[in-house]
């Protein structure tokens, strides 16, 4: 087991310490039999674009504060992918988009870890071109602050998840 991936110490059936708890996935109980699966998360993130340019937000809180990263979130029950997006852009950028506004990129794993538990998600990327460059930040505890960049100026480095670093890199880097 890596370190933040064993946030069990009891069965949270019988309260047994003879478990395994495989790959961060799956928990199982040797004494009572309870089985406990650790599925993906779903989450969206959004590369709005305007000219030359794609905006990204810098991190506030862990994981990776300080970092680059995408508007976004994790989708909630009930929700649609194409809901989460624009109700997750409402919420931190004051922006109100359509679906119909949504262009779908790819998919791509990803690895959140939040207080010592390791979530795994599926992170789905829309793009959506924008007509001017002036957003503004609505959830300041989420968000330090937010940067455009142009294509040619990106430092993967200084993004902050694997999966949206790939997802610039294999879409918007300029060769």
């Amino acid at each position: 087991m890596t370190a933040g991936t064993n946030f069990f110490n009891y069965c949270p059936s019988c309260s047994s310490t003879n478990f395994e708890y495989n790959n961060n996935f799956k928990f199982y109980c040797y004494d009572c039999d309870f089985v406990l699966y650790h599925n993906i998360a779903a989450t969206v993130a959004l590369v709005f674009t305007f000219d030359n340019k794609i905006l990204f937000t810098v991190r506030n809180v862990d994981p990776d504060k300080g970092k680059l990263d995408l508007p976004g979130g994790f989708i909630d029950p009930n929700e649609t992918a194409e809901e989460a997006a624009c109700r997750e852009i409402a919420e931190e950028l004051g922006l109100k988009i359509k679906p119909s506004d949504l262009k779908y990129i790819t998919t791509s794993p990803n690895n959140y870890l939040y207080k010592n538990v390791a979530y795994r998600t599926l992170d789905i990327f829309y793009e959506c071109r924008l007509t001017n460059d002036a957003i503004t930040i609505n959830a300041k505890d989420e968000i330090q602050q937010l940067v455009w960049l142009k294509r040619d100026a990106i430092d993967l480095d200084a993004i902050g998840f694997i999966s949206i670093r790939k997802v610039i890199q294999d879409h918007y880097l300029i060769n």
